[in-house]
């Protein structure tokens, strides 16, 4: 089974590459996200340390056409805290893994790939249709479907936990201090966003000590 990760360079998707059997490509996506910088930094420093073809598709012009969210709209502010689902759905892009999926399965078959692996987790679930257990197979299907059964998808994670995650990755050396979470960008993580929230509940929940440097510790 030979792999296309798509990898973000966050705690996620740098573990499913980190644990990956055969991974050939490392595909990100620059969609015009505010933490882009940041975030496709850390994808080539991961990528370049397994020693993997790193590429990044460029979704931007895609990404000015979703207004609305954090991620995607400069005039909403990303939520600090611990994430409820109001703040949560802030953060949504709409359609997103369906659309970073199919474009990853064109990619895959292209270079004769098998299976695409995405890191959606249980906790992606109660907000994120896109990331739920229904849709993954579903989106199974249409891969298959498309390239008359050539490439699948991959969700190893799709049960686990955000903490369950992190202590694969650090059972596995995986240099969880070097991925990027924080949706605000910058050169430091914040430590105060939702998912700086969650990124330190992982590690607590883990029962390893956080890496990370925060701007506010």
């Amino acid at each position: 089974m030979t792999q296309l990760i798509l990898l973000s360079g966050g705690l996620d998707s740098s573990v499913a590459l980190g644990t990956a059997s055969e991974p050939r490509i490392a595909l990100s996506v620059n969609y015009g996200q505010r933490h882009r910088a940041s975030e496709l930094k850390a994808a080539e420093r991961m990528a370049a340390l397994y020693e993997v073809e790193h590429y990044v598709l460029d979704l931007t012009s895609w990404g000015a056409l979703l207004p609305g969210g954090s991620l995607t709209d400069g005039g909403v502010e990303v939520p600090d805290g611990m994430y409820d689902a109001p703040s949560m759905a802030i953060t949504v892009v709409p359609n997103r893994n369906a659309t970073l999926l199919m474009a990853a399965v064109g990619v895959a078959q292209a270079h004769g790939i098998d299976t695409v692996v995405t890191a959606v987790h249980a906790g992606d679930h109660t907000i994120y249709a896109d990331c739920r257990p229904d849709f993954i197979k579903a989106a199974r299907t249409t891969a298959k479907l498309a390239t008359e059964g050539a490439v699948d998808i991959s969700a190893p994670f799709i049960k686990m936990s955000k903490g369950d995650i992190a202590k694969l990755g650090f059972k596995h050396g995986v240099p969880l201090y070097a991925t990027w979470s924080c949706y605000k960008g910058g050169a430091i993580q914040c430590g105060t966003c939702g998912t700086c929230t969650e990124r330190r509940e992982a590690f607590s929940d883990a029962g390893i000590s956080d890496p990370t440097p925060y701007l506010v510790p």
